[in-house]
């Protein structure tokens, strides 16, 4: 899709279960191994009383939908602002949506609402994304 297709108020969604498998090899690509997402033991014994996900696996299906739906592939992620408002669990189903809120056809740049929900609609991330679309 090319920044003269989109408009204001288009939206795409990708869902995703997390799973243990998923949070390892995360771990192991960036290097983040915190006991948090990788010993059992030690994250019971956190306020979250158990393992979370990485913050950005959550963040990166933001990125999927971005490169592979809304606008799609040759779209260029420039920014991102992130708060992670509530934990991802292994087992969650997240869906990350994101929607069009500013387009700047002069400068080739969009603004974009991103959010990433859980099972339940609770959102455990919020934040706003700057892309370049493909040009027509």
């Amino acid at each position: 899709m090319t920044i003269n297709e989109m408009k204001i108020g288009d939206s795409a969604s990708v869902t995703k279960t997390v799973t243990e498998t998923d949070v390892y090899l995360f771990a192991g690509i960036t290097g983040d191994l915190n006991p948090a997402h990788t010993n059992e033991v030690a994250a019971s014994q956190t306020m979250f009383k158990g393992r979370i996900a990485h913050g950005m696996l959550g963040a990166g299906f933001i990125s999927a939908v971005l490169g592979m739906y809304l606008p799609g592939p040759g779209c260029i992620y420039v920014g991102q602002t992130l708060s992670f408002t509530a934990p991802v669990r292994i087992g969650d189903t997240v869906t990350a949506t994101a929607t069009v809120e500013e387009i700047d056809v002069e400068k080739n740049r969009c603004i974009l609402d991103t959010t990433v929900t859980n099972q339940d609609g609770k959102a455990v991330i919020k934040g706003k994304a700057t892309i370049m679309p493909a040009k027509a």
